[in-house]
């Protein structure tokens, strides 16, 4: 179902539930539609647990927002960005991909990983998860990206670029991290930059030797014979997307100033071992440095069962019981956003996208008790003679059309 926020609720491959955020065109807007989906999701499992309850069934709903469970099984966090409809879809991809393998340096969730030998700490939990570069399926073969053509928006001018290597955040910063650094190399390679120099010999055999070394100086081949670490390969990228940015247009956007001062000091702060610079702001250093913590204080090793529960615990979102919101309230993760400045996007979608059209539909639909049917770009209103008003441009938030049907209900 499409909520009153514009965004999306339902059942994915398995039967677990998935969110999808509405159309966003500024972090902060993203970064408050992702906190929204839990709250929405929580909400669920409270009514849940109440219900359980009423058939005299006592329990505890868990819902934990990260990428592995314990069976070796694995579900994705996806990114969707928007890009143009001209050009070499597949020649971006593939410039786009080591980028990503590489990010995980800086925006992993962090995972205990069992193996032979005894388990380390990984920066990525969908790392081992990924089988191929590109492929239009998104659970068999498990692609960094998937290339099937869905854009949700006018087919001749858009394409979706839709990436599933990303790991579910649990850092409101770090997510914005993610994104905004895919928003920034995205929009240099589009405006023709090259990073071609950067391919990797073996994407998937790169994207575990990077994830299994947090010092990120593990070098993986790339296809020209040359030897790359994952901190030489962002700090390409981070001077690609610098010099990109001063001759743009967007010089001056404050949320690209964000993205670069971040990343300049996350990168700073790996390469130099002093991880205290990004302890409260980094996904998989949060992580790291409290399970780190724990090992050290009860003499642990990170095979111990104490270490996965507490690895797993890490991810658990109800506020009065998962670990990350007891490190927020203890000033040990750090925030963009408030509960209070979060709380309206539960209900209230994103002003400047299309996600306004479709979620002022749904909302006065719903209080009038009609009959309708919503897509991303698509709202219908299910009555003889049936009403149909096609939104195919994304970045519209305001449409007459929509406007009438409203007031019609």
């Amino acid at each position: 179902m499409f909520l009153c926020n514009g965004g999306r609720l339902y059942l994915d491959v398995g039967s677990h539930p998935e969110y999808a955020t509405a159309e966003c065109d500024s972090l902060r807007d993203l970064v408050a539609q992702d906190e929204a989906g839990k709250i929405i999701v929580q909400e669920l499992a409270d009514l849940a647990e109440g219900r359980l309850r009423e058939e005299g069934i006592e329990g505890s709903i868990y819902l934990f927002r990260n990428n592995t469970d314990s069976a070796g099984n694995s579900y994705g966090c996806h990114e969707n960005y928007l890009v143009d409809r001209i050009g070499d879809f597949v020649g971006l991809t593939e410039q786009f991909i080591p980028f990503l393998i590489s990010r995980q340096l800086l925006t992993g969730a962090g995972k205990v990983l069992p193996q032979q030998g005894g388990a380390v700490f990984c920066l990525s939990q969908r790392a081992e998860h990924m089988w191929e570069g590109l492929a239009s399926s998104t659970t068999r073969s498990r692609p960094i990206i998937n290339t099937r053509d869905e854009p949700h928006a006018d087919a001749d001018r858009y394409r979706r670029l839709h990436v599933i290597v990303g790991d579910s955040n649990m850092s409101q910063i770090t997510t914005r991290l993610k994104v905004g650094m895919g928003h920034l190399m995205l929009s240099a390679l589009e405006s023709g930059v090259s990073t071609a120099h950067l391919a990797l010999e073996n994407p998937i055999k790169a994207i575990r030797e990077i994830s299994r070394d947090i010092t990120g100086r593990t070098a993986v081949n790339l296809a020209d014979g040359r030897r790359m670490t994952a901190l030489e390969l962002q700090g390409e990228y981070l001077q690609i997307a610098t010099q990109w940015l001063e001759r743009s247009d967007e010089a001056d956007d404050p949320q690209h100033a964000w993205t670069l001062e971040l990343w300049i000091r996350a990168m700073s702060a790996i390469e130099t071992g002093d991880l205290d610079a990004i302890s409260t702001e980094i996904d998989w250093v949060i992580k790291y440095r409290l399970l780190d913590r724990y090992l050290s204080t009860h003499d642990l090793d990170w095979d111990s069962p104490r270490i996965a529960q507490l690895d797993l615990a890490f991810h658990d979102i109800r506020p009065d019981r998962g670990i990350f919101p007891v490190l927020e309230r203890r000033g040990l993760a750090a925030r963009l956003l408030s509960e209070q400045e979060i709380l309206p996007a539960v209900t209230i979608p994103p002003q400047t996208t299309r996600a306004r059209l479709r979620g002022d539909f749904v909302r006065a639909a719903t209080e009038r008790g009609r009959d309708f049917t919503v897509d991303w770009g698509q709202l219908k209103l299910n009555e003889l003679p049936p009403r149909t008003v096609m939104c195919a441009d994304p970045f519209a938030s305001v449409d007459e059309r929509v406007e009438s049907l409203i007031a019609e209900l």
